[in-house]
């Protein structure tokens, strides 16, 4: 199947990056590489982009469309949490910025095979990187009725979540759930007759919860924004896009964190804490996609934009 990836805010996050030509970029989630040739277009023969993707198919598409720049280009078939060993093996001290894509890719979803969508059937996978061992069939199969109730809970923000673990326990029972179809289909009749059909698919939110279990979206998050921040020089810019309110809370916190200096109670008299900001933000307010946008890409409806710069 050809690799098909519409990238979401490209143009936005970019401009915000400010690139530099000479510089040296990372675009830790390189998809089919359309940000990353936005700022190719940018770097000159003299600049370098690193290119990070967990996904094998997603790079070798990358590479294909990233032939034409005359800018270096170092890929790696990495997760971008790991940012500071991959520029340590690089021999890279500091980065001029970097954008991350969090979520899933069109590709990804569109390739049946790879078991993310409940509209399509296929083995439970759903993982980013396939030569990882967590696969969605074991979380559904192996983990307790109450650790796949907190974390439907907790990454898929389900409020069925406890009749849906409930049914899932049930059904395995009798036989391993092996599919996403009978996946599915377990998730929408543990709801009621009125519920089941709608705009929003029931099995939505348990779906997204599983693969961000599979796939260890959200733990670390923080951490790795952190990493980031700390790889790039002074006046360096992270461009973070999330596509779902745990993301961008992940997000959002995190750069706050970052930018507050002092964290004394306020009647002491002097500050002993020593926290300065690292960062200033560059959009108070998420930027969303625009008109024109949301016509051609269906999938950037929820995506929301947050930059910050590298005091």
């Amino acid at each position: 199947m050809e690799f098909k990836h519409i990238s979401v805010l490209p143009d936005e996050s970019v401009r915000m990056l400010g690139v530099k030509p000479g510089g040296v970029y990372a675009d830790g989630t390189l998809g089919g590489g359309g940000h990353a040739s936005l700022i190719c277009e940018k770097l000159g023969e003299s600049g370098t982009l690193i290119g990070i993707d967990r996904d094998l198919e997603a790079l070798e598409a990358a590479k294909e469309r990233l032939r034409e720049y005359k800018c270096g280009i170092v890929i790696r078939h990495d997760n971008f949490f790991n940012i500071k060993s991959i520029l340590k093996d690089l021999s890279i001290e500091k980065i001029d910025g970097a954008v991350l894509d969090l979520g899933v890719s069109s590709h990804q979803l569109d390739e049946a095979e790879r078991g993310f969508s409940y509209n399509m059937n296929a083995p439970l996978d759903m993982r980013m990187n396939r030569e990882d061992n967590l696969t969605a069939a074991d979380v559904v199969n192996t983990y307790s009725e109450e650790e796949l109730r907190r974390i439907l809970r907790e990454y898929g923000e389900e409020k069925n979540a406890a009749k849906i673990a409930r049914s899932i326990a049930r059904a395995r029972e009798k036989k391993p759930i092996e599919t996403t179809t009978e996946l599915s289909d377990i998730i929408k009749y543990s709801f009621p007759p009125q519920k089941r059909y709608g705009d929003k698919h029931p099995a939505k939110r348990s779906f997204q919860a599983i693969r961000i279990e599979v796939n260890g979206e959200l733990r670390g998050l923080d951490k790795a924004i952190e990493d980031f921040i700390e790889s790039l020089r002074p006046g360096g810019v992270l461009a973070v896009i999330t596509f779902h309110s745990l993301e961008d809370r992940i997000v959002k916190n995190t750069f706050n964190k970052l930018k507050t200096g002092c964290t004394c109670p306020k009647d002491f008299p002097v500050c002993v804490c020593g926290n300065k900001p690292k960062i200033e933000l560059v959009n108070h307010k998420p930027i969303t996609a625009a008109a024109d946008e949301l016509q051609k890409n269906n999938r950037a409806h929820s995506a929301k934009l947050r930059a910050a710069r590298k005091l």
